[in-house]
């Protein structure tokens, strides 16, 4: 599975990309909940 074609890196990367900022969304939402939670 080595292709180390310009696409195939380029679409590695870029769901490495969605996955990170996806993590990164759900932290922020995990804040955001909280702190609504406090102000309630």
């Amino acid at each position: 599975m080595g292709d180390k074609s310009p696409k195939a890196t380029q679409k590695k990367s870029t769901q490495k990309q969605s996955k990170a900022t996806a993590a990164g969304q759900k932290k922020q939402q995990a804040v955001a909940a909280k702190q609504s939670g406090k102000k309630k």
